[in-house]
């Protein structure tokens, strides 16, 4: 673990930073696991969910820092709590007892060799329930090799198909190089892959080209999951587009889009997005503080 983090590149970034030293990088940590919140979630895509719910992790801080991130303190590194490694292994099997599907990794992309340390010891310890790696998709493909043999579901991303909208929204115009490159290793390895897109005000036309990107590429080998939650948090005086939520019509054009080239088999949103349930209360840290295992 500590060879990963002493000159970290576990994310694109690729900031180098000594981490293991306790230097920060440009994701916002250092060489202590920061975990927000650890709860049954309900609201993801119904094989994740389910009936008894998915067992989320939250972790604290962020590689990609979205402008109109609704996770905001999370992703800042304002709201979270240090845990050992052995508390993280614990964490997964309070969730798998609370009757948790999964256990469902939320941006633990700067956590990786923590995860990979906690996993063996909650295993032993008797955690049976597949893993769900949570990602915005902008992971190395290096990274995401670690997680060969031990992830059984990604749950991705696919942001942007235009460097120009990853540079004004996330500050990374190479997101779409990659994402691409980040998903063909997930789709290399034996686990299930579920792609995410994320439907911005004024950027349909952007969500209809990922939409046919994924379909031409991976055709059924990826389910699609087209999401209109976006939710206004705060104020973007530089991308006042961002100020609203979208429409009802444009969600609606986006999924007859993707049923007119063919995409048929995929999840979608129904109901009000601004709602509690997809925007969790994180300054309780529900989950966080317990024993060790």
């Amino acid at each position: 673990m500590k060879q990963l983090l002493a000159h970290c590149e576990l994310c694109p970034r690729a900031c180098g930073a000594n981490r293991a030293a306790g230097e920060r990088g440009v994701c916002g940590a250092d060489d202590r696991v920061m975990v927000a919140r650890a709860a049954l979630h309900f609201w993801e895509e119904p094989p994740i969910s389910g009936d008894a719910g998915s067992g989320t992790v939250f972790f604290s801080n962020c590689p990609l820092h979205c402008v109109y991130c609704q996770n905001a303190p999370i992703a800042n590194g304002h709201v979270g709590s240090p845990v050992t490694v052995r508390r993280l292994a614990r964490i997964f099997l309070e969730l798998q007892e609370q009757g948790a599907l999964n256990i469902n990794l939320v941006t633990a992309t700067h956590y990786v060799p923590h995860v990979l340390a906690a996993l063996p010891l909650a295993r032993e310890a008797g955690l049976v329930v597949p893993i769900v790696y949570n990602t915005s998709g902008y992971e190395t493909p290096g990274t995401i090799a670690l997680l060969d043999g031990t992830v059984s579901t990604y749950l991705t991303d696919f942001r942007y198909v235009s460097p120009s909208t990853a540079k004004a929204y996330s500050k990374a115009p190479d997101y779409p190089h990659v994402a691409r490159a980040a998903l063909a290793a997930m789709a290399k390895q034996d686990a299930a892959v579920i792609v995410r897109i994320l439907l911005l005000p004024e950027h349909l036309d952007e969500a209809k080209a990922a939409v046919l990107y994924l379909h031409e590429t991976y055709g059924e080998r990826v389910r699609l999951s087209m999401m209109s939650q976006y939710t206004p948090v705060g104020e973007h005086p530089r991308h006042p587009e961002l100020d609203r939520r979208v429409t009802p019509e444009e969600f609606e054009e986006l999924l007859d889009f993707a049923d007119f080239i063919g995409c048929d088999d995929y999840f979608w949103q129904e109901g009000d997005a601004a709602e509690e349930s997809f925007i969790p209360d994180f300054l309780s840290l529900e989950g966080v503080e317990g024993p060790e295992l």
